[in-house]
């Protein structure tokens, strides 16, 4: 039985406390004090996830149960950016927002999927552009790699910079107060299908980042630069080479290691005391074709523990080994303290596009418990006392888990198996990255979740064919809205009690959770809606309390800040990523959102 630890009821004691702070300003550079204790001006949002731990929880309860339903719009601000690219591979039409915007003194921070990094000044309640920074990204070379839309999850302030991706895989730090750059590391090499999407983390003086590509055959890996200068200090790739521990599990003849995946797409944590980061990996590559890569392929589907000095790999837990399902394990890492009979454990949660959520023990590894959150799971079997699914067979080198549910190669007909699966959770999961939320009101953990299924088909992957900047799948998952076995998917928010790992409470939506989640000390729960809704529930019942039509879709997570001495909660609202390419026949009403990049900011009147 997990039970709350003390010392997080008296952070939260912090936490409220700080609820009653006005928007004075906090002068001076953002260090690394500031980041590591944020919860000390909850006026501001300073990291991408809200604090270093990925709670996404606001200490402000201004708005709360009580008046929720007064929230009114208090502005809004265009944010462009909408125009499409692409052209080798993959063309989108339009860019869509995924952001999460930073803020502090009343300064918000802001990113289009094109990189562009727009600071504004919200004080007075009236929005005023103080400068734009453009990076420039080529809209038909840098996007074509870009799997899964034109996409920038945000930037974060350091020091008295901001530091910001851009699709092409640069990282580009900025001056906070004229909008000059101060540096700019090609970190990403998008020539062999790398790209950055995911918005860095910001680490001592350190700016730790992650890279996507994993569905063109790229080896994934996490970095570190220097905040000052933007050179290298350290890179280590998640998918071991010869001679280094876990190359083992890739048995193949075809070196599938050097095309392995495992790229990092999502932010991850990091735990100052411990002085660890906790990260996770994608899928392995080809995504479909298993057979091609015999072995768990290590250390793809994974949670990774890194030294903060080193970037060495200190543990290590593979969700879905030799996966046959593109389940990628990148989703953010929520760090909660909690006790275990009686012995007090520093926890990190992870909800995996697998469809289980896992808690282990942050320092060693060593799993805690794991549940089902989503309302169907075909694959596993369920999960063992150590969190490995129960149809794993270890004699086995290419896993077929659950009859039916993988892909197989089947007789290949023009290289395309025969043998077709039927995935619960489809591969897009019951989680993808938009993130979780942690409420230590509450102590629940709350997950945005797809719920859904869809099919998938092998392709058999021929050795030395691998071409960069091509897509390596080894096949393809498809779905329709007429399908009698994969048709609508819809969504729904799932409240985990991290003290015992079960679900407390869920609320089904129409459509999938596609933006994010965020909880506040005013027990309030908000999410952004695919079909543009913005609705607040209350943390403890979730029963909904008050809703707002944008107009648009919502792809983007909400946050919350304060502003003479008026709390705001702003969310981006544009629908783009993957959903509008790839997987629009399954959620038809989202065919009719009408491409519009805005920021909405809400308050009570």
């Amino acid at each position: 039985m997990l039970k709350k630890h003390k010392p997080t009821l008296a952070k939260l004691g912090a936490i409220l406390a700080g609820a009653i702070v006005s928007g004075s300003a906090l002068a001076g550079d953002v260090t690394a004090d500031r980041l590591a204790n944020s919860e000390r001006e909850p006026q501001n949002w300073l990291n991408h996830h809200g604090n270093l731990e990925a709670h996404r929880f606001s200490g402000l309860d201004q708005i709360n149960t009580k008046n929720v339903k007064k929230l009114k719009v208090a502005f809004t601000y265009a944010m462009g950016g909408t125009q499409g690219g692409g052209k080798e591979v993959i063309q989108y039409q339009y860019a869509g927002l995924e952001g999460t915007p930073v803020a502090e003194d009343g300064f918000l921070y802001l990113t289009t999927g094109w990189g562009v990094v727009t600071k504004l000044d919200t004080r007075g309640g009236i929005p005023r552009m103080v400068w734009q920074f453009n990076p420039a990204a080529d809209p038909d070379y840098a996007t074509t790699v870009a799997c899964c839309g034109i996409d920038n999850r945000g930037a974060v302030l350091a020091g008295n910079m901001v530091i910001s991706p851009v699709i092409d895989g640069r990282i580009v730090a900025i001056n906070k107060t004229d909008g000059s750059k101060v540096w700019e590391a090609q970190v990403a090499n998008p020539g062999i299908g790398e790209v950055i999407t995911g918005a860095p983390l910001i680490v001592k003086d350190m700016v730790v980042t992650g890279m996507a590509g994993a569905e063109y055959g790229v080896r994934g890996w996490l970095e570190a630069l220097d905040l000052k200068t933007g050179k290298r200090r350290w890179r280590t790739y998640t998918i071991p080479g010869p001679g280094e521990p876990g190359h083992e599990t890739w048995k193949d003849k075809n070196n599938a290691w050097k095309t392995g995946g495992g790229t990092t797409w999502v932010t991850g944590s990091y735990d100052p005391e411990l002085n660890i980061i906790i990260w996770g990996t994608a899928n392995p590559g080809p995504d479909w074709d298993a057979a091609y890569r015999p072995g768990d392929n290590l250390w793809t589907d994974s949670t990774l523990a890194f030294d903060a000095d080193t970037g060495k790999i200190k543990w290590g837990f593979q969700h879905t080994p030799n996966d046959p399902y593109d389940y990628d394990s990148i989703a953010e890492n929520t760090f909660v303290d909690t006790q275990v009979n009686g012995k007090f454990v520093r926890a990190t949660i992870h909800s995996n596009r697998n469809g289980y959520v896992y808690a282990h023990d942050r320092k060693t590894g060593e799993p805690l418990w794991c549940t089902q959150f989503v309302d169907k799971l075909n694959w596993s079997g369920g999960l063992d006392a150590k969190c490995k699914p129960k149809t794993y067979d270890p004699k086995k080198d290419v896993q077929t888990y659950a009859k039916g549910s993988a892909a197989g190669r089947g007789t290949a007909t023009k290289g395309r198996g025969t043998v077709e699966g039927v995935l619960e959770p489809g591969h897009m999961g019951g989680k993808n990255w938009p993130p979780t939320t942690y409420s230590p009101q509450t102590g629940m953990y709350y997950i945005p979740t797809i719920e859904g299924c869809n099919k998938a088909f092998t392709e058999v992957t021929e050795p030395g064919k691998h071409k960069p900047r091509q897509l390596f799948l080894g096949g393809a998952p498809f779905s329709t809205f007429d399908d009698a076995n994969c048709g609508r998917i819809a969504g729904s928010i799932t409240a985990i009690d991290v003290s015992t790992g079960k679900v407390a409470n869920k609320v089904h939506t129409k459509h999938p959770q596609l933006g994010g989640l965020m909880t506040t000390a005013g027990n309030l729960l908000f999410s952004g809606h695919a079909d543009g809704q913005v609705v607040a529930y209350d943390a403890t019942t979730m029963e909904e309390l008050w809703r707002f039509e944008t107009g648009s879709a919502i792809n983007a997570p909400p946050m919350s800040y304060m502003a003479d001495g008026k709390q705001y909660v702003a969310i981006e609202v544009g629908l783009g990523g993957a959903w509008p390419q790839w997987f629009v026949s399954a959620t038809p009403e989202l065919k009719a959102q009408v491409p519009s990049n805005m920021l909405y900011v809400f308050a009570l009147d």
